[in-house]
């Protein structure tokens, strides 16, 4: 079945029920003493206001309001297509069920009211984006140029006294000279001296300028 024809069923079935709601509201009303288009009104009344509280379902689902006053039109709409089926004498309508007809205009009128002119709910605020922290670049100026480092000045270290050579340290190199030179036949190098001593450099250095070795 294609899409057309299951859309015209629909809406055949929509004006079918409609109609006989209306009906079944019409007689209610003209039962309980509304005549002439008063009882047709009644019927769209109660269809009016039953639109207007499904929109205001539509946009607001928690609002109490409309889902009471959508309640109410749905009641009366079912309770006039039930009174009609045979379980009230529409020759006898009781009295209380004038009273709520005759009634039903201020109270539709005040639920129509009501719905058309309640403040909308507050959208809820939009959730802020993060957005992704740019990274900080650090840019050095190349206009300017940049301070010259401070050198600090070497100043020449005082120099140091030639260490005291003990005699009998000088005595024992002086043997170690003279027997390198008996069988070398030259002076000892005064590194080779200090080598064999492993005296520090200042010691040995004095022990040679005794020595007067190069």
């Amino acid at each position: 079945m294609s899409r057309s024809v299951r859309l015209d069923a629909v809406l055949i079935q929509a004006v079918i029920a409609g109609a006989l709601s209306f009906a079944h509201l019409h007689d209610l009303a003209e039962a309980a003493g509304q005549t002439g288009w008063k009882a047709w009104a009644y019927p769209v009344s109660v269809d009016l206001l039953l639109v207007a509280a499904w929109r205001r379902l539509r946009t607001a689902r928690r609002d109490r309001s409309a889902w009471i006053w959508f309640v109410i039109a749905l009641f009366a709409s079912l309770g006039a297509n039930i009174a009609t089926a045979g379980l009230l004498d529409l020759a006898r309508v009781p009295a209380w069920l004038c009273i709520l007809v005759a009634g039903w205009p201020a109270l539709a009128f005040l639920g129509g009211t009501l719905l058309v002119h309640s403040p909308d709910a507050p959208a809820a605020p939009a959730q802020a984006v993060d957005e992704p922290a740019t990274p900080e670049v650090e840019v050095h100026r190349t206009d300017e140029p940049a301070p010259a480092a401070t050198v600090p000045e070497l100043t020449p270290a005082p120099p140091q006294p030639a260490p005291a050579v003990p005699s009998a340290l000088l005595d024992h190199a002086r043997k170690i000279a003279d027997a390198h030179r008996a069988s070398t036949g030259s002076a000892m190098p005064a590194a080779a001296l200090s080598a064999r001593l492993q005296l520090p450099a200042p010691m040995a250095d004095a022990i040679a300028a005794e020595l007067q070795l190069t």
